[in-house]
């Protein structure tokens, strides 16, 4: 292949050429941002364990009430993610972030606040779980458009790297860390921090100044238009509709392990609040394992063979979660574990890069949201049904079926256009503006 030399890409916050020396380290903005999710990725890891806790240990809830909690911070995607992606196009993307971390930050600290009036209910976790779910529909839509106007295109695949690193560092210190608070102050004390981290964020955001400019109104469709626009856009797009049918089934079995998955190692495999987020924190390595190796998997590889193949060790490892406590030892079946979360985060790094890079910049809040609508509007479904089955046929049986479900779903990847690409385009084509 040949090589040309280029030079260092222009940073959109800047101006300047990024520093190869320090990558986005040298960027001001990106470093503001990084701090801000980080910490948040922090206090969310504290939080959901938390809250699981809280619902389990505190208020008893069985395997289909966890269920029920877990799909309701879904179920927006569902009702709002369509016209979600339609505002954040329309507003700025800064601004759609600030407002969604000071609503969690009230949201989140609703509940401590509850439990020591004694008035917490069972109720209030599922009102706080839906206005959660409807403030991170707006919060996730803008943060994957924003990111794009502040690191120049070559720069996004280094900056969502970083990015998901700092969320998985968070990911990793936060069972642990609520783990500790559950033994000395309470399960609940664990959604204060939460609720703390999403004010961090905020005052990060705030100092950021990135370069968007949201349509002016003349410029600007019908909302249902707009709407129409992102949805035929992901589903005339081979790769973009081929992903999100993936990420569907895929969230669909992931989430309905996820909503056993406390009751399972509280019940079945017998562990303490402490020691349940000791596993969780040591499957979450898998996720900082999975940053690490995006790039190099991206470069050996290709970015589209590098995403199948890491979507691919996904299911074998999480198959050996349900032996844990019953026929292989726990901490083999938590590396399982972790090799599957691994193989999620960097497909997701490369896959969000692929994506920024490729759709147009004024449609990748739609774009988004018509994706994330698809593939996480099955997380709902699949917190109730693995809710469900966890009541029916117990929580190991439930996993097992959940695992084959993602065993299943890597037949599509492998019937798609992208088993034969060594690397995604660059560039979709223009939207064609028919109906």
């Amino acid at each position: 292949m040949n090589r040309t030399t280029t030079p260092p890409p222009a940073s959109p916050a800047t101006g300047e050429p990024v520093r190869r020396r320090w990558g986005l380290w040298a960027e001001a903005d990106f470093r503001r941002l990084w701090i801000g999710e980080t910490t948040s990725s922090l206090g969310t890891a504290v939080g959901h364990v938390s809250l699981s806790l809280v619902a389990v240990v505190v208020l008893k809830a069985d395997p289909a009430t966890m269920g029920v909690l877990t799909a309701l911070t879904w179920l927006p995607w569902l009702l709002i993610g369509l016209p979600a992606g339609a505002w954040v196009d329309r507003w700025p993307r800064r601004r759609v972030m600030l407002v969604s971390d000071l609503a969690l930050l009230v949201l989140f600290a609703s509940v401590p606040v509850a439990a020591w009036l004694g008035v917490l209910t069972i109720g209030q976790l599922l009102v706080v779980a839906v206005l959660v779910g409807v403030a991170k529909v707006f919060l996730s839509t803008a943060y994957a458009a924003l990111i794009p106007t502040l690191v120049a295109k070559p720069d996004l695949l280094e900056a969502n790297a970083k990015l998901r690193g700092g969320e998985t560092a968070g990911e990793i210190a936060g069972p642990g860390v609520a783990g500790f608070i559950a033994q000395v102050f309470g399960a609940v004390g664990g959604l204060l921090v939460d609720s703390f981290s999403y004010l961090v964020s905020a005052l990060c955001l705030g100092a950021i100044k990135p370069r968007e400019k949201p349509p002016a109104a003349a410029a600007r469709d019908g909302i249902r238009r707009e709407i129409s626009e992102g949805i035929r856009f992901v589903v005339r797009d081979p790769y973009l509709r081929t992903l999100a049918c993936f990420g569907a089934l895929g969230n669909l079995a992931l989430n309905g392990i996820q909503a056993v998955q406390t009751v399972f190692l509280v019940r079945d495999v017998h562990l303490d609040g402490g020691a349940v987020g000791l596993v969780f924190a040591a499957v979450s390595t898998g996720g900082l394992a999975g940053v690490w190796a995006a790039g190099r998997i991206v470069r050996r590889f290709g970015t589209a063979r590098g995403l199948l193949l890491s979507y691919l060790v996904v299911a074998p490892g999480i198959v050996l979660l349900p032996f844990a406590g019953s026929g292989l030892p726990l901490p083999v079946s938590v590396l399982g574990w972790a090799l599957g979360v691994g193989g999620v985060v960097t497909a997701n790094v490369i896959s969000s890069s692929f994506s920024q890079s490729y759709c147009p910049p004024e449609m990748l809040g739609r774009v988004r949201a018509s994706s994330s609508t698809v593939n996480y509007g099955a997380i709902p479904v699949g917190a109730l049904l693995g809710g469900y089955l966890g009541e029916a046929l117990g929580t190991r049986g439930t996993i097992w079926i959940m695992a084959g479900v993602l065993v299943t779903a890597n037949l599509v990847l492998l019937v798609s256009p992208i088993r034969a690409l060594r690397d995604f385009p660059q560039r979709a084509e223009a939207p064609r503006t028919d109906a």
